[in-house]
């Protein structure tokens, strides 16, 4: 058995644990913020770990890390920044005004300090940095290559001193790119399924709307 901290709470669960399963086993309560349960989306999960001996905090997500003795957790609150990048990608015309597009939609993107905030503070070890500064350039390939393992936790937004919200970024090159070439197959199955009410979404869920 595993003894660690979650939430100020002393709980002992078996070794190999995911610190959410952990949390679980020691018959805590989730209320929101887990994805993977129905209760919001990916990334939801972000916590704030120190581990035993260490003074470091890390960022991390709890449904992917395990537990160790003496590791001390926190939840971290899933908040998002006053303003909003607003885009219909149906308006957004072809690929020619990519540069100018991402310009006039996330513009404080090019001012990037190089401080490596959001590469520390991505769970996923994520080139986020590199990301922001191929988009600017207008190598949107290899851009949406390094946010494809985005789960969009918001983390290296908040982190981000000139508030370019990098996974913003990332997920709009993403579309971008959809929007200018073959829709992926994986994605036009599951809004099949949802369509035709085979794959169903409980929208009434905890945490299922992100705050206004």
């Amino acid at each position: 058995m595993v003894r660690l901290s979650i939430e100020g709470r002393e709980i002992e669960a078996p070794a190999n644990c995911s610190i959410l399963q952990a949390f679980l086993h020691a018959g805590q309560t989730l209320v929101e913020g887990v994805g993977c349960m129905g209760q919001g989306v990916c990334g939801s999960c972000r916590i704030m770990v120190r581990r035993s001996g260490e003074q470091e905090v890390k960022t991390l997500l709890a449904c992917e890390t395990l537990i160790e003795d003496g590791m001390q957790v926190a939840f971290i609150d899933y908040f998002t920044t006053q303003t909003r990048h607003v885009y219909r990608m149906e308006d957004l015309g072809d690929s020619w005004q990519a540069l100018r597009t991402i310009s006039d939609i996330f513009p404080e993107a090019s001012h990037c300090r190089h401080c490596n905030g959001c590469d520390r503070a991505c769970p996923k070890g994520l080139d986020v940095q590199r990301g922001v500064n191929l988009a600017v350039e207008g190598k949107l390939a290899e851009s949406s290559q390094v946010f494809d393992e985005c789960v969009m936790c918001n983390l290296c937004t908040l982190a981000c001193p000139e508030h370019i919200r990098p996974n913003h970024l990332g997920l709009f090159v993403r579309r971008m790119i959809s929007s200018h070439s073959l829709r992926p197959a994986n994605l036009i199955r599951r809004l099949q399924q949802i369509e035709s009410g085979e794959m169903k979404i409980d929208f009434n869920a905890p945490a299922a709307r992100p705050p206004l």
